[in-house]
């Protein structure tokens, strides 16, 4: 079984400051749209990165010359930006996360089962780091994050490392996530099922799109049992 992290298996407690406070911090007006609309050369799903995912350093140059290019973007003074880029990605990283509540039973369960448990997540770097911060590393046998993978889902290649890391075929596995795209249609076209998670904390209001064949939809992981 593959899953993704965030808002499938932990969700976040609180945040560190927001980019307005960031911005007022440093004494800049924060134009919320014109921020939200400059995501240059941000990370999108899809995305490949190999040469950015080399190593540790080389990933967090680049998620720092993405909030650069952002500032940039919005008109920060040349001078102002990279005081301005370290503050934004310390305050991108505070955050405490807890595992929701079904989660350690649910992954104990399939376990028992015999089943290999794998994470596969666009995240940061540090994707093992999170997993174990919400005390789920000792129920995960695989942990696979985009930012070394050098791609994000629905990229092919994500979803290919993480099951040669399984040692498992795709129709072998079962993918669940809460993300439409990098989570059941990735899946999908990388030949596995595919279980697309609906989170009444998650739902914004709009009707999920329907369920191709080979997926299923379920609120909480506890609906996983009956599948595997």
């Amino acid at each position: 079984m593959l899953a993704d992290f965030y808002g499938t298996l932990a969700r976040a407690v609180s945040w560190g400051d927001t980019h307005e406070a960031v911005f007022a911090r440093h004494g800049l007006a924060y134009d919320e749209d014109a921020w939200t609309d400059r995501w240059v050369g941000g990370a999108l799903d899809g995305e490949e990165h190999l040469e950015h995912s080399r190593d540790r350093a080389r990933y967090q140059s680049w998620e720092h010359e993405r909030l650069r290019s952002r500032a940039t973007a919005v008109g920060v003074d040349a001078a102002l930006v990279d005081p301005l880029v370290v503050d934004l990605y310390r305050a991108s990283k505070d955050y405490t996360l807890a595992a929701y509540d079904e989660v350690a039973g649910v992954l104990g369960i399939l376990r028992s089962r015999g089943l290999v448990v794998a994470v596969c997540s666009n995240w940061d770097w540090d994707l093992d780091e999170a997993v174990a911060s919400v005390a789920l590393d000792g129920l995960v046998d695989v942990v696979v994050t985009s930012a070394r993978a050098g791609a994000r889902k629905p990229h092919r290649r994500i979803f290919d490392l993480t099951l040669a890391r399984c040692r498992l075929r795709p129709q072998e596995c079962l993918f669940v996530g809460d993300t439409w795209e990098p989570d059941v249609v990735g899946p999908l076209a990388a030949g596995m099922r595919a279980v697309h998670l609906c989170r009444p904390d998650r739902m914004d209001g709009t009707e999920p799109p329907p369920l191709p064949p080979g997926s299923w939809r379920i609120g909480d992981l506890e609906g996983l049992l009956p599948l595997l």
